[in-house]
């Protein structure tokens, strides 16, 4: 393996760990807020709350054993020092609402460009359609110039 391969793969292998200490880092603060905020632990909730793939979370001997021995246990209630105060409590709820609003916009916008995608093909199709019934009353380029409109 040349000297620059060699680098590359190091920096490549580096990236990786870090990424992956990143996940692991994010899915334990997340363990960590559910069960001060009293949720239930499951898969799914730490992975919405981490933002990580189910599947890093299984494939995490550490984190998956963690999570399924809090999942068995009863949901606890929250702490008296875990509850916040109003203004914590209000830029929490407000930061979940952005959250679920960029959500939402995201979602619609998808749609929107779905739909946007599927009436340009309509159009065109409109088009080539007029351009083959009007050929035969037109000329050829007026046909041709009608379709490529």
């Amino acid at each position: 393996m040349t000297d620059s391969r060699a680098r590359r793969v190091a920096t490549l292998t580096a990236a990786a760990k870090a990424k992956s200490h990143r996940k692991t880092h994010a899915a334990e603060q997340a363990i960590r807020r559910l069960v001060e905020r009293g949720e239930q632990i499951t898969f799914q909730a730490v992975q919405r709350e981490a933002d990580v793939s189910h599947a890093f979370l299984y494939n995490h001997p550490e984190l998956r054993q963690r999570i399924e021995h809090l999942r068995s246990r009863p949901r606890p209630a929250p702490t008296a020092h875990a509850v916040p105060d109003s203004d914590r409590t209000l830029v929490m709820t407000l930061t979940r609402q952005i959250a679920d609003l960029k959500k939402q916009h995201h979602h619609q916008l998808k749609a929107l460009r779905d739909a946007l995608e599927q009436a340009h093909g309509e159009n065109l199709d409109l088009r080539r359609e007029l351009a083959r019934h009007t050929a035969g009353s037109h000329t050829g380029a007026d046909a041709a110039s009608i379709a490529s409109t």
